[in-house]
């Protein structure tokens, strides 16, 4: 059975604030008793913490976030350059799943760039398949750019079929696709889902006064970034038919996520998604 827990891209802060341990176990009294590791960094203090919220809050980590080369400036290890420590914190984290949160920046230059990327990313993906570990790729919206009629989501795929996907279904929806679709079409390749809704927000204030000054250019710009990142069950997608969806694509995970707040607490965020999905019938996933 899939498990709903929490993304923890969303908690980076308080895990610098109040430690690993301390967070988790706020997420674990929200209800949550899964979560995915990703902007925090492994240091040997980390994961100390989240070994010890495995043992004392009954935690699961469900994965840990890795790079194939590490970009500037983010917290997160590299397959080139700790690939025995990456192997050495999931066995210790009692995990088998990785993930690649994101397409590297120089791989967006070119089809070819993505390409060398897949292969790249495939190669590691053998590797760690020889320790009992799974790579999986997390999608945003750029992966639905269309390369001689294919998407580069389905490239990236055939370039590198040791490696799985994690789709995340915001970005799915920004990219123009339906949810539902893509997650059957890479059925059987899904270990883990992003659950995070898709809203379009009210025109600012702000926007109205640019009209009265004649900023017309200034106004249109807020028109066109009206799409809002949502707490699950406060914006347009149709979670009832996508959490099916994950589980049949053989989903073991779906991470609740927002990338951004609006002015609400990480932990009002949470909550709120946490009713709404237990409200849908979902209790039992937790």
């Amino acid at each position: 059975m899939a498990k709903i827990g929490v993304q923890a891209m969303m908690l980076k802060g308080s895990f610098a604030e109040l430690g690993a341990f301390e967070t988790l176990r706020k997420v674990s009294a929200i209800g949550y008793n899964a979560v995915e590791i990703s902007q925090i960094p492994m240091t040997p203090e980390n994961v100390a913490e989240l070994d010890r919220s495995r043992s004392e809050l009954g935690m699961d980590i469900a994965a840990l976030s890795v790079a194939v080369e590490a970009p500037k400036g983010m917290p997160v290890d590299s397959l080139k350059d700790d690939f025995d420590k990456i192997v050495d914190n999931v066995k210790r984290l009692d995990s088998t799943l990785l993930r690649i949160g994101m397409l590297p920046f120089p791989a967006m230059k070119s089809i070819h760039a993505v390409m060398d990327f897949a292969k790249q990313a495939n190669e590691y993906a053998e590797r760690l398949q020889e320790q009992g570990i799974s790579l999986y790729y997390h999608n945003h919206h750029i992966e639905f750019a269309k390369f001689d009629g294919k998407y580069m989501l389905d490239i990236i795929a055939e370039n590198s079929p040791a490696m799985g996907m994690e789709i995340d279904v915001h970005w799915v929806q920004r990219g123009g696709l339906d949810p539902v679709r893509t997650l059957e079409r890479y059925a059987g390749r899904t270990a883990m889902v992003h659950l995070k809704d898709y809203r379009i927000g009210q025109m600012p204030e702000a926007a109205f006064g640019m009209l009265q000054t004649g900023d017309f250019p200034g106004f249109m710009a807020e028109f066109r970034n009206v799409v809002q990142f949502a707490e699950v069950g406060e914006g347009n997608l149709d979670f009832p038919a996508i959490i099916p969806a994950a589980e049949a694509a053989g989903a073991q995970y779906m991470l609740v996520e927002q990338d951004e707040l609006y002015g609400r607490t990480v932990w009002d965020a949470l909550q709120t998604s946490y009713d709404n999905l237990t409200a849908m019938g979902h209790s039992n996933l937790f």
